[in-house]
């Protein structure tokens, strides 16, 4: 069993980073395999509406020049999948949104690829937009017909400088029973 975590923050240590680390602490200690990815810092380009990956349905986006591609491959490979992100302007970074546009068109393309796998969103935020950000990912979520895991909160947690989210204790919790909450579900849905 994996999960794959993509991070959307430019700080690739930061904020986001940490959050979405605490989620693994849960994870491993329940042995299940875990990977980051840090988007941060890379080009990566939004959907054209070409809709190329409709017509190749080869589970991939025609656009080549990024690595998006590959992206969407660990996607489909992984059992579970986390989208961090630090709350820009009320929302995503766009880093995510890019990769959430590409990957849920190809998805969509190819049997719905990410069909009931497991979902979770990890925002940083310094103050607000937090629930809207939030919000973004879980609708890549469901209309991907993933099972969105929840925990004892909103999954975010406040912080503006590197580490500052440590301080927030509801929000560390937060990490933690999430990756409690993911655990749990991975291994239900891949229960035989």
């Amino acid at each position: 069993m994996k999960v794959v975590a993509f991070n959307g923050s430019p700080r690739r240590q930061g904020n986001t980073s940490i959050l979405i680390q605490a989620v693994f602490e849960e994870l491993k200690k329940e042995g299940i395999e875990t990977e980051l990815v840090s988007l941060g810092g890379k080009a990566v380009r939004g959907c054209v509406a070409c809709y190329g990956c409709v017509q190749n349905k080869d589970r991939r986006c025609v656009i080549e020049d990024d690595h998006i591609n590959d992206c969407i491959q660990k996607m489909a490979e992984a059992d579970g999948i986390i989208l961090g992100s630090p709350v820009y302007v009320a929302d995503v970074t766009m880093e995510i949104k890019a990769l959430i546009d590409r990957a849920c068109l190809v998805s969509k393309a190819n049997g719905e690829m990410f069909r009931r796998k497991a979902g979770a969103a990890v925002i940083a935020v310094r103050r607000g937009g937090a629930v809207h950000a939030f919000d973004t990912i879980n609708h890549f979520f469901t209309i991907s017909q993933m099972m969105v895991v929840g925990s004892s909160y909103w999954n975010f947690a406040n912080g503006r400088d590197i580490g500052q989210v440590l301080e927030d204790e509801e929000g560390m919790r937060t990490m933690k029973v999430l990756g409690e909450n993911m655990a749990w579900l991975i291994k239900k849905i891949n229960a035989k």
